[in-house]
């Protein structure tokens, strides 16, 4: 793929079906052929054999995030529980598939997509945590953490906040989560992350005349019956999240 015009930038899923479903749709819709899927398609307490059966029929660019690597190469015993209930509902020729995912993908010559950082799946690019708090980070913090990487554009997902920020030459685009729009972790200390509303989200790039232009977009889908599994499946903490775009009350 040598040149490419427009494209859409999905990531972390985690197995929300129904809002993969509707981000396809308007993905369709707006006639967009080229996506670019950016890992973590399966970890949670929702649909992640049902999710996977959709990505595997897709034509599009897809990698591995952390959470994938997890539940293909993690003992179930070293699990959490959401990649260990993906785990448990995924086929072995699912699995299979995701560990034959890359960790990064070069789209096109300027555009290089990967889920955390370059060197790291697990790790933040375009935030930093402090005291318990998530922040965008600053240039100087984001430029080490792609030092000796270079790109026109550059796609990461992993923290589910859609951002889009731009270091000297280059265009950095999270289009934010899929299937979590909140969640709770405890690396690199203990914080919470918070999109405040409980859409879909996406990204679209296009190139026009003065370079990339990149457009965040939420797609209203029904989150009640999300959170409805998630409560069945004994996880309160996705059923808030995906009620209300909060990971605390």
């Amino acid at each position: 793929m040598n040149r490419l015009d427009a494209f859409a930038v999905i990531a972390d899923v985690h197995g929300n079906l129904p809002a993969l479903e509707a981000v396809a749709e308007d993905i369709a819709r707006r006639g967009i052929d080229v996506v670019v899927n950016l890992g973590d398609h399966a970890s949670g307490p929702l649909w992640p054999g049902e999710t996977v059966a959709l990505l595997k029929q897709q034509t599009w660019v897809q990698i591995a995030g952390n959470c994938d690597r997890q539940v293909v190469h993690q003992a179930p015993a070293e699990q959490g529980d959401s990649d260990r209930f993906a785990f448990e509902h995924l086929s072995a020729q699912q699995r299979e598939w995701m560990a034959a995912l890359p960790a990064t993908a070069r789209v096109t010559d300027e555009i290089l997509a990967f889920h955390g950082t370059p060197s790291d799946d697990a790790a933040y690019l375009l935030e930093s945590v402090e005291r318990g708090r998530i922040a965008l980070a600053r240039p100087a913090e984001i430029e080490e953490r792609l030092t000796g990487v270079h790109a026109q554009v550059m796609l990461c997902g992993h923290s589910h906040l859609p951002r889009i920020v731009r270091i000297r030459d280059t265009l950095i685009v999270n289009p934010g989560s899929v299937g979590l729009p909140a969640y709770t972790h405890d690396r690199p200390e203990p914080h919470a992350v918070e999109t405040g509303s409980p859409g879909a989200r996406y990204a679209i790039l296009e190139k026009r005349e003065r370079g990339w232009h990149a457009q965040l977009l939420a797609v209203p889908y029904d989150y009640v019956v999300a959170a409805e599994r998630a409560k069945r499946n004994g996880r309160p903490d996705w059923e808030l999240a995906l009620r209300t775009g909060y990971a605390t009350t």
